[in-house]
């Protein structure tokens, strides 16, 4: 897997507006009923995270979940990241 070229990066965040790009990484904060709904979406993340064999910095603040995605073996952002963002949307 390798890092994919910026204008990929650039259209993902153009498809979905609450990724942010920082560098190597994006990240979104999704924000919830209450803690119990926070750490359901957490679970249900980790789950398809090691489906997929790549872990996402997580970051849980009462009823807001903060994803940070970057390929850390690869330097920077990869398709993998692109998907697991995807599926976070989906599972939110």
């Amino acid at each position: 897997m390798s890092v994919i070229p910026d204008q990929d990066v650039e259209a993902f965040i153009a498809a979905h507006p609450e990724w942010a790009r920082a560098d190597a990484e994006i990240t979104r904060t999704y924000e919830f009923e209450d803690f119990n709904e926070s750490m359901r979406f957490v679970n249900h993340v980790a789950d398809e995270a090691e489906k997929a064999n790549h872990h996402p910095d997580i970051d849980i603040r009462w009823n807001q979940v903060t994803l940070t995605l970057s390929t850390h073996s690869e330097g920077g952002l990869t398709n993998k990241d692109l998907a697991l963002a995807d599926i976070a949307d989906g599972l939110a």
